[in-house]
């Protein structure tokens, strides 16, 4: 982004002794986002500017990308994301603002992005196009396949304006206890835990369904929990010629595993959470 000279009050900012961990992330993130790329991905779409457009000058696309980065790593809803933009320094950096010059995007602004990458698909094409990035510099194998899914609880109630639930959401029973909302389906690298698809749906749709979904075609292996014994014999999986290729490590509760498949299960044990949480970090852009 366009860097700007620097205000006193960012001079001051930079010289003080400690580093924040907030700030540590937004440097990573800011090499580890291919941000050209995804804003190629976006930039069909987005709103032009021109002698020939009426209205207000639409925001540099970037910065709203970064805006709405931020609101998918930090979970902060369009209003919180505006105060927080004024608030933090660090944040104002990231997006590259001097609020000496400057307003931060408001939340109206950032709804309506978020609105555009809905309606275009473009969150889905976004995490796919940093997982090419992630090939291209050998930080993502093909290999192996890690499979979960993690409930996303949603209000339940009915007194809301419209008297009804969300018509996307459904209640679904884990264990003793009954859950309304929706489910994310992951699949993440084996070798590297960097997560490769993401699938969405509603709380009540089963895990072993959305399995051809969260495989890229390539992996040898494919490791899960016990929700998906008989992947095998699900509809629509993957092809037969895939199916040979594939070695299958499903946990099952009578079974015995080796060393080397408990330390998988532990690790999709951390994915359930830690996998959505990397999603909604360094490739929020399915969120």
């Amino acid at each position: 982004m366009q860097k700007h000279q620097l205000s006193f009050s960012q001079a001051e900012y930079a010289k003080k002794k400690k580093t924040t961990r907030r700030e540590v992330f937004l440097e990573k993130m800011e090499h580890v986002v291919p941000w050209s790329r995804l804003v190629e991905v976006i930039e069909p779409h987005y709103p032009k500017s021109g002698a020939h457009v009426r209205g207000r000058p639409p925001i540099a696309l970037e910065r709203m990308l970064r805006m709405y980065c931020l609101q998918q790593w930090y979970g902060l809803a369009d209003e919180a994301v505006e105060d927080a933009v004024y608030d933090s320094q660090a944040l104002s950096g990231f997006m590259g603002i001097d609020l000496s010059r400057e307003s931060v995007p408001d939340a109206t602004t950032l709804m309506g992005f978020r609105h555009l990458l809905e309606e275009n698909d473009k969150t889905q094409a976004m995490l796919v196009e940093l997982n090419a990035m992630l090939l291209e510099r050998g930080l993502l194998m093909t290999q192996g396949t890690l499979v979960d899914a993690t409930l996303m609880a949603a209000p339940s109630s009915t007194k809301n304006r419209e008297h009804a639930r969300d018509p996307e959401m459904h209640q679904t029973k884990k264990g003793n206890e009954w859950h309304f909302g929706m489910k994310a389906h992951i699949g993440v690298d084996r070798d590297s835990g960097l997560v490769h698809t993401v699938v969405s749906t509603a709380a009540n749709v089963s895990d072993i369904s959305q399995t051809p979904v969260l495989l890229h075609g390539q992996e040898t292996g494919l490791w899960a929990d016990a929700g998906y014994v008989g992947v095998d014999q699900a509809r629509g999986h993957a092809s037969r010629a895939h199916q040979k290729r594939t070695d299958r490590h499903i946990k099952t509760a009578h079974s015995q595993a080796s060393q080397h498949d408990s330390q998988d299960d532990r690790r999709l044990a951390e994915d359930d959470g830690a996998g959505l949480r990397e999603v909604e970090g360094a490739s929020a852009l399915a969120g």
